[in-house]
């Protein structure tokens, strides 16, 4: 006779992960801030399921992920678009469950389901998702969360060009000089990487957008921070050294207001 007064344990399928996942997300939204301690229930839910995925996703130190699980899970994410939600709800989850959320997004990014990168053509989709992303540095809360699911996503060429053509590109020159330091460095390494990883998207942006673009790295160049004025210095060379936008640096250092700034810069 059995003694057993538990059901014995059955780990979840990518399938009720991802549906469980989505639940408890959703489940954020009927709550209110004077239901505080159904609010902490519901989060608690939302960082149980992440920490599934999490190890549905790179295993849990003694279990290597299942390659057929991880490709399941990645391609119910995209379908039940649950990655749009994990995105929104980024703000109000905790600390841990938000470190959870870019392990695990990092990993969605880099599987390749079929003959495509499903959770990088979903982004492609839903384009605003990354605009999303960029305002998130307005939160310091958030913001070197969602600077490391940029340059996660910036890894791929058609994410980048999208994010340089946008209007929310602009905002990089605001952000990389935000009074908080760490912020505003994440925001200068996630800007590097998109005047950087992609050679011909850069060329492309700075052809199409050289009058507008300078104008706004001339004020960088000339900031009153000593630290952003380097950087960028640094920066200016790294990206117009590239043999691609050799006719750009070209145009730059013949005109007389940048050499003029190069000039200032080189007696400091």
């Amino acid at each position: 006779m059995s003694f057993s007064f538990f059901k014995p344990f059955r780990p979840k399928t990518p399938l009720e992960l991802v549906k469980a996942v989505s639940e408890s997300l959703l489940a954020l939204d009927t709550k209110t801030v004077a239901e505080v301690k159904a609010l902490e229930k519901a989060l608690e839910e939302v960082e149980k399921n992440f920490v599934l995925m999490r190890q549905m996703l790179s295993g849990d130190g003694e279990v290597e992920p299942i390659a057929e699980h991880v490709l399941q899970l990645t391609s119910e994410i995209c379908k039940e678009d649950v990655l749009s939600l994990l995105i929104h709800k980024l703000p109000i989850l905790g600390w841990e469950t938000r470190k959870d959320l870019v392990h695990c997004w990092c990993i969605f990014l880099r599987q390749m389901v079929g003959s495509s990168y499903c959770c990088v053509e979903y982004l492609e989709n839903h384009s605003e998702l990354l605009d999303f992303l960029v305002v998130c540095y307005d939160s310091k809360d958030i913001a070197l969360n969602c600077g490391n699911m940029l340059r996660e996503c910036i890894k791929f060429p058609s994410l980048a060009k999208y994010i340089l053509d946008s209007t929310s590109f602009e905002l990089f020159f605001k952000y990389v000089e935000l009074p908080n330091f760490d912020v505003a460095s994440d925001a200068f390494a996630t800007f590097k990487d998109l005047l950087t990883k992609h050679e011909t998207a850069v060329s492309e942006f700075l052809t199409a957008h050289y009058e507008e673009f300078f104008e706004h790295y001339e004020k960088l160049l000339t900031s009153e921070n000593y630290v952003t004025r380097r950087q960028s210095l640094k920066l200016l060379s790294d990206f117009l050294l590239e043999t691609p936008n050799s006719y750009i640096m070209k145009r730059y250092i013949l005109e007389v207001r940048y050499l003029k700034v190069m000039m200032t810069l080189l007696k400091v």
